[in-house]
């Protein structure tokens, strides 16, 4: 599974295999770090190419989010981490099927204008 794939890890590992939300959250975070290395690494083999200053605030982005994250945590008990899960997943599941529905502003995510 890829990153995204936690969507689909998280709720699997608390609800099929009964393990504490807590630590699933910290498994998922350490499965994330080996993926995400991985990926990287053979993106950047099989191109050639490697966005410096998008790995950058990536990786800013995930240092921050990191210890935002692990702070909040201690801060909620392990159902209304689950209860935030949840409704993180309805709200990409409703992102989703309302890109399906409505027709995008531009056919491509990068548009360039001429002079």
């Amino acid at each position: 599974m890829g990153v995204g794939g936690g969507f689909l890890m998280v709720p699997a590992m608390i609800y099929i295999l009964g393990m504490p939300t807590k630590v699933v959250v910290g498994t998922s975070l350490y499965q994330v770090i080996f993926v995400a290395a991985f990926t990287t690494l053979m993106h950047a083999i099989t191109t050639q190419a490697v966005d410096i200053m998008l790995a950058l605030v990536l990786i800013l982005g995930g240092v921050v989010g990191a210890q935002v994250g692990s702070r909040l945590g201690l801060r909620f008990n392990a159902e209304q981490l689950r209860i935030l899960l949840a409704l993180m997943v309805l709200a990409v599941a409703g992102r989703i099927a309302l890109d399906l529905v409505l027709p995008p502003d531009e056919l491509y995510s990068i548009v360039v204008t001429g002079r």
